[in-house]
């Protein structure tokens, strides 16, 4: 009886230490994933944080400090920073999470062909190489030169530099997981190629591309950032990080806080995506090894 009187609130501290251990084991995760909700809670949330538009021009009020009004004081035609940083971080999520969803769709198919079939192979590979030789941030700045600059042309532009990573990858785990006994049975027993794509060798698949695709969506953020700085990514009248580090560069010795808190919450977007992608990476990878 004294032993069952124990046990209930030895099993009852247990069971309230567990989240705390599964947040030490994975802090990683945890943290990356906390950063990350709060900043997408704060861009989806803008028109509830901040009573100001964040394209409305206030001449009278230009270039001032930050101060109860305005919390992260405004830009050099009087806008408020912290109702553009907020509205351009809707922005960046948006072409971050759209390139990385964009170009693991497109490079998991281009990696799949090129891992199954030798003739897609030597074709898809030698033009992923291609792509692959020129730095992303010049493609980009390439293909928006040729175009009217828009989000939907600054995503196809942030897109393509990135499927030759997607695609590289996938093809060499595909390679990896088709001389598998599993496949080589299934192989043999006719099954058509279009289930044993879909049952047996991307399911397999997905972690690392999973994992990929998170760095993708910190890269692309990145990269549109650089874009809007350089003048020829979102237009000028969107508010987007790039942009608004750009219009601040003239004024950065007097009014450093137009260059600073975009500045920051990029650095801490990026961060929050890396540590998200690093995390899962390792919780991946454990789960893979203790089947081994």
């Amino acid at each position: 009886m004294s032993g069952t009187t124990l046990a209930a609130p030895v099993l009852a501290f247990s069971r309230r230490r567990r989240p705390l251990r599964l947040i030490s084991r994975h802090l990683t995760i945890f943290v990356g994933g906390l950063l990350l909700t709060l900043l997408i809670a704060a861009a989806v949330g803008a028109p509830l944080i901040t009573p100001f538009d964040p394209i409305a021009l206030d001449v009278a009020h230009r270039l001032r400090p930050p101060d109860a009004v305005h919390w992260f004081g405004t830009d050099n035609y009087g806008r408020d920073i912290l109702s553009r940083t907020l509205y351009g971080g809707r922005i960046s999520l948006f072409v971050g999470i759209s390139a990385a969803v964009g170009s693991s769709l497109i490079g998991t198919v281009i990696g799949l062909a090129a891992g199954m079939f030798r003739w897609a192979d030597a074709i898809c590979m030698r033009i992923m190489d291609g792509l692959m030789a020129i730095p992303s941030i010049l493609l980009a700045v390439a293909m928006m030169t040729l175009v009217r600059p828009g989000v939907l042309i600054v995503i196809v532009a942030i897109t393509v530099p990135e499927v030759p990573r997607v695609a590289r990858l996938v093809r060499s785990v595909v390679l990896v997981i088709r001389e598998q006994n599993y496949v080589q049975a299934a192989t043999s027993i006719g099954t058509r190629l279009p289930r044993l794509l879909l049952r047996h060798i991307l399911p397999n698949a997905l972690t690392p591309i999973i994992v990929q695709a998170t760095y993708v969506c910190a890269s692309a953020v990145l990269l549109e950032a650089y874009l809007g700085f350089l003048g020829v990514g979102i237009p000028p009248e969107v508010p987007s990080w790039g942009n608004i580090i750009a219009d601040g560069r003239t004024y950065v010795q007097l009014a450093i806080w137009i260059v600073l808190f975009p500045g920051a919450f990029l650095g801490v977007m990026v961060m929050a995506i890396n540590m998200l992608g690093d995390g899962v990476r390792d919780l991946l990878d454990q789960r893979l090894a203790s089947r081994f």
